[in-house]
Formats: C-alpha cells, sequence, structure tokens
C-alpha cells in the first residue's frame, strides 16, 4: 500500500510538472490584442489578435484564444483603434543613398533652380572653402517655375557657379541618372570643351561646345570619381540614419538595389553586432567583375545573420531613366523626335553575367525603363533559359522599374517567369510629364501597366526607388490603387484601367515582395511559423475612403517580435 500510494505521488508531480512546463511552453512572448489583422495569407483571414514567442508567430485567432497565451513575462499590447499588417517591404530602393540624402543637400522638394542654389549657397555658409557640397532629388519637370536658360529641358551650370564659386559641387538628378556641376567641380574633374562623351552617356554642350554642368547616364562618372571617398565613419552614420527611417515608415525588409562589397561589409558588421534590423535582400553590383568572381566563387547566400541578410542577387542597368531621356526607346522620344534614349552597359556585357549568374545559382535583377530596354532583357533571359533548361527552374530573375512596355512584351514576363520590380509612386510622380517623353499611345498601353501584368500572372515586387522618392509606403499604396498624383489629380486617376485593387497592393508590399526575395516562407504574411514582422497603422487602409489614405501614420514597427519603432 505504501509503495503504491509512493507510485501514486511520484505520478501526481510527474503530471504537475508536465502540465507547469506545457504551460509555460504555451506563454507567448508577445501578445498583440483588440486590433484588426490583415494576414494577406493566401484565404485573406482577418483576425483579431496574434502571438508571438522566440520570435515567430505562434498563433493567429480571436482574443479570446489569443488571451489564453498570456503569461506572466508575455509583453501585451493593446492595439484598439489600430491595424495591423505583415511586415512592409522595401521592393527596390537604395540604403546608402537614402543615409547620404539624409545627410547632404536634400532638394526633392525644391520648387525652382532658385530654390535649388539657395540650399547650396545656404550649405556653403557652413562649409570650409574647396570642400565638396554634394546634393540629390531636384527635378526640373517638377518646377513651379523654370529657369531663363535651359538646354535640352535641363539647367545650366552658371547660376550655380556664380552663387557658389569657391566649393565643387554635384547635384544628383532625381533619377540618379544625371547631374548637375558647378564649373570647381567641373575643373577639379577635368571637363571641359575637349572632353568625350562616355559610352552610354552624354556630357550636355551649350552651342559654342562649352559643357553646360549637365552630365547625363554614365557621363555622371566622369565628376563622381574626383569625389573624395567617405569614411568607415561616415558610412556608419549614413546606414544607421537609412535603419531608422526605413523603421519609422514600417519598413521590415529591404531589396537593396546595387551594392558593392563595401556595403556588403557594412552590412556583416552591423548584423554581427545586432544593429542591422531590418531584413536585407543584396543585389551585387554587375558593373564590378571582381566583385562577381570572388561572389562566383562563395554562391549565392540566404538567410544569413538569423534572417536578416541574403547576398544572392546581381543588379544590371541595361538603360537610364526617362526623365534625363536616357530610357531606352524603340522609337523616338515625342518630344525629341532624333533621341532614343541610353543603352548603359552593351547588351553582350549583360548577357555574358546573365548566362554566368545563371549558372552559378544567383537571381539577376537588371534595370530596364525604356520600353526597347525591357525586349532586350527579356530576349537575354529567355536565351539564358533556353540555354541551361535545366537551371530555369524558379529563378525568379527580375526586371526593375518595368515603366515602359511594348504590349507584346507584357505576358512575357509571366510566361519566363520574370518578375517585374515597380515603383507605384514613380507613375504618382512622372505621369503629369512623362506622356510628353512618350505620347499618348506609349503611355496607355505600356505605361505603368500593373493591372495588365497581373492579369497576365505577374506577382509584382512594389517599392519606391528611395531616394529617387522618399521611402513612404503608405504613398505608394495610395498611388497603386488611385493611380493619382499625391495632390490627388487628376479625378479618376491616370489610366485607371490599370489600378491595382488595395488587396493586390497589399500583396504587392508583403506576400508578394517576399517572394522577389525567396523569402515567403519566412515572411510577407502573419502565418504560423513565420517570423513575427509587423507593420501597425492608425488607419485600416483596406477601407478607409482613398482620399483618407494619405493621412495614415505608421505607429509602430515590430521585427522578429521586438518592438524596434513606436510613434
Amino acid at each position: 500500500m505504501k509503495h503504491h500510494y509512493l507510485i501514486n505521488v511520484l505520478i501526481a508531480i510527474l503530471l504537475l510538472f508536465s502540465s507547469c512546463q506545457k504551460k509555460q511552453a504555451e506563454q507567448a512572448d508577445l501578445v498583440l490584442l483588440n486590433t484588426k489583422i490583415y494576414t494577406a495569407d493566401p484565404s485573406g483571414t482577418v483576425a483579431e489578435a496574434v502571438a508571438v514567442k522566440a520570435g515567430k508567430i505562434i498563433q493567429v485567432g480571436p482574443n479570446h484564444e489569443i488571451s489564453k497565451l498570456v503569461g506572466d513575462s508575455t509583453q501585451v499590447i493593446d492595439l484598439s483603434g489600430s491595424f495591423v499588417f505583415p511586415g512592409f517591404t522595401e521592393g527596390h530602393a537604395h540604403m546608402m543613398g537614402i543615409g547620404s540624402n539624409l545627410i547632404n543637400v536634400d532638394l526633392m522638394d525644391a520648387q525652382s533652380y532658385d530654390d535649388v542654389i539657395t540650399r547650396v549657397k545656404a550649405r556653403a555658409m557652413n562649409t570650409p572653402k574647396g570642400e565638396w557640397i554634394l546634393g540629390r532629388g531636384w527635378h526640373q519637370d517638377k518646377w513651379i517655375n523654370q529657369p531663363e536658360v535651359m538646354l535640352k529641358g535641363f539647367p545650366t551650370h552658371e547660376a550655380l557657379s556664380e552663387a557658389v564659386p569657391d566649393h565643387p559641387v554635384w547635384l544628383s538628378h532625381a533619377s540618379g541618372h544625371a547631374g548637375l556641376a558647378n564649373a570647381k567641380a567641373m575643373e577639379l574633374a577635368g571637363v571641359n570643351a575637349q572632353t568625350m562623351d562616355p559610352v552610354g552617356g552624354e556630357v550636355f554642350r551649350d552651342l559654342s561646345g562649352r559643357p553646360t554642368g549637365l552630365m547625363n547616364e554614365t557621363a555622371s562618372g566622369l565628376i563622381y570619381k574626383h569625389i573624395p571617398e567617405e569614411t568607415a565613419a561616415l558610412k556608419s552614420m549614413k546606414l544607421s540614419l537609412a535603419i531608422e527611417e526605413a523603421l519609422k515608415n514600417g519598413i521590415t525588409s529591404f531589396h537593396d538595389a546595387g551594392c558593392g562589397q563595401d556595403d556588403i561589409d557594412l552590412y556583416e558588421s552591423f548584423a554581427k553586432k545586432g544593429h542591422l534590423k531590418v531584413r536585407v535582400h543584396v543585389m551585387l553590383d554587375g558593373s564590378d567583375s571582381a566583385l562577381l568572381s570572388q561572389r562566383y566563387q562563395i554562391g549565392p547566400q540566404q538567410n544569413l545573420y538569423d534572417d536578416h541578410l541574403n547576398v544572392s542577387a546581381i543588379k544590371l542597368y541595361a538603360d537610364g531613366a526617362l526623365g534625363s531621356r536616357g530610357a531606352w526607346l524603340l522609337a523616338p522620344y515625342s518630344d525629341a523626335p532624333d533621341v532614343h534614349g541610353h543603352n548603359t552597359t552593351p547588351m553582350d556585357e549583360i548577357e555574358t553575367v546573365v548566362q554566368a549568374g545563371t549558372l552559378h545559382g544567383f537571381q539577376v535583377c537588371t534595370h530596364a525603363i525604356g520600353d526597347r530596354a525591357n525586349r532586350e532583357v527579356l530576349d537575354i533571359y529567355e536565351r539564358a533559359f533556353e540555354k541551361y533548361p535545366e537551371l530555369k527552374t524558379d529563378r525568379r530573375y527580375r526586371i526593375e522599374h518595368a515603366q515602359h512596355i511594348d504590349p507584346e512584351d507584357i505576358p512575357r514576363f509571366a510566361s519566363l517567369g520574370v518578375i517585374p520590380a515597380m515603383q507605384a509612386i514613380h507613375m504618382s510622380s512622372d505621369r503629369p510629364w512623362a506622356i510628353n517623353r512618350l505620347g499618348k499611345e506609349r503611355i496607355e498601353t505600356g505605361a505603368y501597366v500593373w493591372r495588365s501584368l497581373i492579369d497576365s500572372g505577374s506577382k509584382i515586387v512594389n517599392g519606391t526607388d528611395a531616394p529617387v522618392e522618399p521611402i513612404n509606403p503608405i504613398a505608394n499604396f495610395y498611388a497603386s490603387v488611385t493611380r493619382k498624383t499625391l495632390n490627388g489629380t487628376p479625378e479618376g486617376g491616370y489610366e485607371s484601367a490599370q489600378k491595382m485593387t488595395r488587396t493586390e497592393a497589399l500583396l504587392s508590399f508583403t506576400q508578394w515582395a517576399a517572394f522577389g526575395a525567396f523569402m515567403e516562407d519566412k515572411t510577407g504574411s502573419i502565418e504560423v511559423g513565420k517570423l513575427a514582422d509587423f507593420t501597425i497603422l492608425d488607419q485600416d487602409i483596406m477601407t478607409i475612403p482613398e482620399d483618407d489614405i494619405l493621412q495614415t501614420q505608421v505607429i509602430m514597427t515590430i521585427i522578429d517580435g521586438q518592438v524596434v519603432y513606436e510613434k
């Protein structure tokens, strides 16, 4: 009897211990309650609460079910009146460029050339003579007032040089595909009437043959190579600032479109210290042959540093930008009948990298804005798949921007499995003047054709191309579903038949964007087992009137179940 009694006591203790262990195992680290959760899962589930443990989602459902997972150590956040979405992905931007814009002269909202000069002059007053002044973001087609002197639709350096004579100045165009140098910068760079145009670029000249200061496409390199190299401390500051800017905009993952080894080293140093925070999908600079050779030996790397860094893609450039008439077109520009744009990297070089990248397992992402560039890149991808049919499976090659596509090429994206990585906000910013470049027919049949691409089977990866545009997913969402400028014009939107639905727009920032980086099994939706990345907004962008979307604020950003930004 005594023996049986001891056995029963032991069993009871074991059951109690097991029950306590089970209860402890079920306790969540973080619970979000009393909210509306758009999961972006395949069923379009909407829930009230979510529980997180060890950085991963362990349950999604109604409040009363999730509340059962609250323990003594659980962080509980009541989100009444707020709305939860899968962490937003920035599908194409430039991290270090964002940091640069936060340090250099920001010209993104400049209203005129005089405004640009005023900002540069103010910086010069606090900068030692002889030091470079850098800025970015001006766009002549967006100025309210145009300068008296223009050449080929662009300003010339004289007024800038007169206002700032003692500092070399380089002001990158908003597109990043052109720039304006003052006289001091051209003097230091040796740019004069005898300077030859580089392949894929142009030094703009006046009627007497003298440079106007405008360097288009690859001609920008004539100036860039004379700008002093950044210190390690400055680079670290830029990355820190850019990460914080991403977090306060609700960005949890970031596709960085073009990185050198220095950038990768910096990312790794941040990741080792736990400072990287956002998840970065790196595209290697495809023009750096030494970098590619090194990386081919290493092979593509995915999910490094607890899923915070991928080095598995290559970025190439087929053409330039529409604003500088550098986009490569099948037919001439409507406002410049003798101009077809620029093929900025010879196509045989692109083809060489595409085929080598295919052999070594890398994703290839090629910048193509004009319809000629898009066709040429699709042709190269298709030839690579034909040459290596066994390697075609699930390569997810991308065309970055894909802004202007010949109608015949639209279905080729889906049939080849090529992802259009597009930026809806470009339509919002560019459409008022883009019709002058392309004309009515090309605008209507092939420009920013999101609906046509989706209907043909494509998944669009959405982004802002920051610092070309502000890294603001709310503005980007608004552009996706309204096709209006940020001023709310025109009524009904431009080419309204090409709008995305709100669900499609959300997917383009979440599930589809994760797919574009081979991360859909880990991020992009709020499902059990996935990483606990959430973007929390103060308005329901899926249901509110479209005129209210732009007033929406990010109130919290959560990555790995940790609050990394709170308004």
